[in-house]
């Protein structure tokens, strides 16, 4: 593979994708992409709840759940393919992939957005292709910004988390989820958020977090752990933890 994008754009992949936002739940864990929309919303206690945006959306299950609540929200993935994955599941109504069982075998799946109570959430999202590091100007005036197991998977993860405060409103929030698996296929170690020694004692992602958010944003509580499982084949899973962190925006 010469490109690490690439891996989002196979077929294999997306119907993996399909499977962890819309598909059965694995190994006694709740799906990750409800759970995480979940957690945002109870998050806002009462604040506005006019636009959202979910940046590194995925196939969109997210988007979906936090647009049951929100006036509008924008999904924003880097890849073309799962972009046009959640305009047909939205034009649709339904989810249709080739689950991967076993070698070449494959089982065919179909998820209803209104049996997941999620038609008419579907008519107030909207689905872009765009660059986390750098979004255009429309991407703006948010209430809410979620950005789930997407840091550790940009080339540049400060250019994001040091201008993302310019598209949120005050006192709105961040909501960050990552497992923190930083690889240098994906990220440069130089621009790695955290995860290695500084002055000779560990520096955490959360460090890291913390001193690129700290002129914009205060941490509200302690982080949380959110497991989630991505199933490959019927013999093989992901078996992960995502950790939650929820930032307000200071008032300028």
């Amino acid at each position: 593979m010469n490109n690490p994008s690439d891996y989002y754009e196979n077929d294999t992949t997306l119907a993996q994708y399909l499977e962890f936002h819309f598909g059965e739940s694995w190994h006694g864990e709740a799906n990750f992409p409800k759970e995480l929309a979940e957690a945002a919303l109870e998050a806002l206690n009462g604040r506005e709840t006019c636009r959202a945006l979910d940046i590194g959306c995925a196939v969109g299950r997210t988007t979906l759940e936090l647009a049951r609540h929100f006036d509008h929200v924008d999904g924003v993935d880097f890849s073309q393919t799962f972009v046009n994955t959640c305009r047909d599941v939205v034009a649709s109504g339904r989810a249709r992939y080739a689950r991967p069982e076993e070698g070449e075998l494959v089982s065919y799946q179909e998820r209803s957005l209104a049996a997941l109570g999620l038609a008419e959430a579907a008519q107030r999202v909207a689905f872009h292709q765009g660059d986390a590091c750098d979004l255009g100007q429309d991407y703006r005036d948010y209430d809410l910004v979620l950005a789930g197991n997407l840091i550790d998977r940009l080339y540049k993860p400060s250019l994001f988390l040091e201008t993302i405060h310019e598209r949120i409103n005050d006192l709105g929030l961040l909501v960050i989820a990552s497992p923190y698996t930083w690889l240098e296929d994906y990220t440069p170690k130089s621009e790695w958020v955290g995860g290695y020694l500084k002055n000779g004692e560990p520096f955490t992602t959360l460090d890291g977090l913390k001193d690129m958010l700290a002129s914009h944003f205060k941490l509200l509580g302690e982080p949380r752990s959110l497991p989630f499982v991505i199933r490959e084949t019927r013999n093989k899973f992901q078996h992960s933890f995502s950790e939650l962190t929820i930032w307000e925006k200071l008032p300028a």
